[in-house]
This record gives structure tokens, C-alpha cells and sequence, in this order.
């Protein structure tokens, strides 16, 4: 199942893609069903069941095309945005960093999102505004201390994140706070794929980067360090999650940063974000405050 969230009416409504480039407005289509994308993650594959047997044949008003919609991003206010850096060995290596023993965490907040054909703003105080392809996961069931065998059971789907990196602010201090926190530098989107669509793990799958058609990243998922089950075990020492949560699991190579000289995103530029089964996250970069 792929859902998003998509504006309908001012709101923000569950959409629900039909696989011919429509999607059903869930609000229109199952006025009392869920209201939210973490709703019908959280509830499982009972209420998963139900919304597409509501969306197998739309009612006359009640679809938009892909092309058309509005996308916000498909958990708007997520609890916990958690960030996992330098998971890919030659990212790392492009970076002068030695490989981490122990998965790298930071955070992001939820005024950093934006949407699939959001803008990406990049600031004033910077020009070193850099991509960052990603493979997001998707918690569907409040957990702690999750043993690494049944880590899987606790993630409801993936989606595509796009880690927009102010490298100059980033690395102003020790920790990487500041860089990773503008407004809407984080691309995530467009839609939510299920678990049960994917290779489990969400590995292998192929990930890219495209900046304005040119593939800057090429990588598979397969590659991470510390692997989806891993980054679930070890989180869930520290905390709770719950369903809505989401975990960003590294960048593979490619980045501008890692290039001679780099070539930083710069106003106009479409940057994509392609993970294999999963979609494509497209952004513009504008002019920001």
C-alpha cells in the first residue's frame, strides 16, 4: 500500500494511491475511516485491509491525479525525526571521517520538512546548501528495547528523505544541529510504501541522487553500516518510539561536499531523490531567508 498526504478542501487529508496514477481522497471515500497516514500504519494490517478494500473502486469525486495533487509531507508532524550519519562506508571515506564503531544519531525538527515538489530554501547565511539521498523508515508500534530479530516487526514502511545539509553550519561546532535545521531543507516524500511491499529491511534497493537530470549518487541500501534492524535495536535502548516516529538512515557517496571543487545546490536547481520501489522526491531550490 502507498499512502501520502496530500491538501484537499485547506486540509490535510490521506490519500491513497491506486497503482493508474490516481489517488483516492480517503476523507471522500471512507468519510469515517482514519484521519491520518499514522492511523492506518499503527493500526495494522486489519485497518490496512479495510482502507483498501474502502479504495478499490473510487467513487465518482473522490480521486485526484498524482500530477495534480498538492503533496505535504506524508507524516506531517512526526515525534521524533532521528538521523543516522556517515552510514555508508565510502560516504565516510568522501568525507575524511573515520567509519564510526557505533551508529552516528543527531535530530531533525519538523519545521526543517518539506514536501515531494516542495521548495528547498536555501538561506542567506550559507551557500553551501548539499543533497543527501535517504531511505526513511517508518515506525507503526510503540516500542522500547526491541531485540534485533524482531526489530522488523515494529517498522510499518519506508519512504524516501532528501537531508538538506548546510556543510559550513554543520560543522560549526561538534554536533550538527544547526546545519541539518533550516527551514525545509528536508525533502520527504512523496508517499509511504508498506513493509510488506519491500525487501525486508527495505534492502537491497537502489538509491540516487539527480540534480538537475545528472546522477550525482548511485548506491544500494543494502550497503548501510549499521543496517534497519541495527538502528531500530539500538534506539529503542535509549528510548520509546512510537508509531509515526521516523529514523533517517544515512547518505550513501556522492554528496557535493565529497567533490573538487563542490558544486552546492544553488537557486533553480531540481533536486531527486529516487529509491528504488519506493518513488521519487522531487525539489526545487528558491531563494530563502
Amino acid at each position: 500500500m502507498r499512502l501520502c498526504t496530500i491538501q484537499s478542501g485547506g486540509k490535510a487529508v490521506v490519500g491513497v494511491k491506486t497503482g493508474d496514477g490516481k489517488i483516492v481522497d480517503l476523507s471522500k471515500q471512507m468519510p469515517r475511516g482514519p484521519k491520518s497516514v499514522v492511523e492506518i500504519l499503527a493500526g495494522g494490517k486489519a485497518v490496512q485491509a479495510a482502507v483498501a478494500k474502502a479504495c478499490a473502486k473510487p467513487k465518482a469525486g473522490a480521486t485526484v491525479s498524482e500530477k495534480s495533487a498538492k503533496y505535504l509531507p506524508p507524516i506531517p508532524n512526526p515525534g521524533k525525526i532521528l538521523c543516522i550519519g556517515l552510514n555508508y562506508r565510502k560516504h565516510a571515506e568522501e568525507t575524511g571521517n573515520p567509519i564510526p564503531p557505533y551508529p552516528v544519531v543527531f535530530t531533525r525538527f519538523t519545521n526543517t520538512l518539506t514536501p515531494h515538489n516542495g521548495k528547498m530554501p536555501l538561506p542567506s547565511h550559507s551557500k553551501q546548501l548539499d543533497w543527501e539521498a535517504e531511505l526513511t523508515i517508518v515506525i507503526g508500534k510503540k516500542c522500547r528495547n526491541v531485540p534485533k530479530e524482531k526489530a522488523l516487526s515494529v517498522i510499518a514502511g519506508y519512504a524516501c528523505f532528501n537531508d538538506g545539509s548546510l556543510r559550513d553550519w554543520q560543522f560549526k561546532g561538534s554536533q550538527w544541529t544547526l546545519g541539518k535545521n533550516f527551514d525545509g531543507t528536508g525533502g520527504f516524500g512523496p508517499d509511504i510504501v508498506t513493509a510488506d511491499e519491500l525487501p525486508k529491511g527495505g534492502a537491497p534497493l537502489r538509491i540516487m541522487t539527480r540534480v538537475n537530470g545528472e546522477v550525482m549518487q548511485d548506491s544500494n541500501t543494502d550497503d548501510l553500516i549499521f543496517d534497519v534492524p541495527t538502528l531500530v535495536h539500538e534506539l529503542t535502548k535509549v528510548m520509546t518510539l512510537e508509531p509515526g516516529d521516523i529514523i533517517i538512515t544515512g547518505t550513501p557517496s556522492g554528496v557535493a561536499a565529497g567533490r573538487k571543487p563542490p558544486n552546492w545546490l544553488k537557486v533553480g536547481d531540481v533536486c531527486e531523490v529516487e529509491i528504488e520501489k519506493i518513488g521519487v522526491l522531487r525539489n526545487v531550490v528558491v531563494k530563502g531567508a
